[in-house]
């Protein structure tokens, strides 16, 4: 009994936390090349995360970047049309791919 009234008592005091003052997040400048296919992925992939997340994958083979549009489309329900996934592709081998295919 002692233990579920420490767990309720953990779990329920962060409700009552207040922030005195201003919260600021942060402005990350991405450097983002610019080039064919750009528009694209600012229609498809940019409406849900920041283009951070493309950097912080690294340089990839093609390969990498094509199964990374599979699980966005198919394990999280992207709506991206077939020949804007193939643009999307090779945009993000042509500016952040390592230059191998697999």
């Amino acid at each position: 009994m002692k233990k579920l009234l420490l767990i309720t008592i953990l779990l329920t005091g962060s409700l009552f936390a207040q922030v005195k003052g201003n919260i600021e997040v942060p402005y990350i400048p991405y450097k983002i090349k610019m080039g064919k296919g750009f528009s694209t992925v600012q229609a498809n992939c940019l409406t849900c995360h920041s283009f951070g997340y493309v950097l912080n994958m690294g340089k990839q083979p093609k390969a990498f970047w094509e199964e990374k549009i599979h699980k966005m489309v198919h394990s999280f329900k992207a709506h991206i049309k077939k020949k804007d996934q193939v643009i999307i592709a090779n945009y993000l081998f042509k500016y952040y791919g390592n230059g191998k295919l697999k």
